[in-house]
């Protein structure tokens, strides 16, 4: 017997609604060139650094990271404190982008 799946067309559009509001906040706060600039990042620069798809998953994390320091408006230090809890995968992704290697050279 086929599972039945309900789905909430009024809670999926609320949810992305509020999603995109978030993310207009997001590129417009105080990190946006540092966001804009990461997530141009081609594929191939990223893999670069490692052949495997760890690379990809600390990209997906990085970003995260910048989009809630950018709409939290953090401080450069706990940025680059953050960043560097990523790991070494993050900090090499995070050095392609001029303004984060920047921040990370503090």
């Amino acid at each position: 017997m086929a599972e039945t799946f309900d789905f909430n067309l009024e809670g999926f559009e609320s949810n992305l609604k509020e999603k995109l509001k978030e993310s207009k906040e997001v590129f417009q706060g105080k990190y946006k060139e540092e966001l804009n600039q990461l997530v141009g990042l081609s594929k191939e620069d990223i893999e670069t650094i490692t052949p495997d798809t760890e690379d990809l998953q600390k990209y997906d994390e990085l970003i995260i990271l910048v989009k809630e320091a950018s709409k939290a408006n953090l401080d450069q230090a706990l940025l680059k404190e953050q960043i560097l809890k990523l790991g070494s995968i993050a900090v090499q992704i995070a050095q392609k982008v001029p303004s984060l290697a920047a921040i990370l050279s503090l």
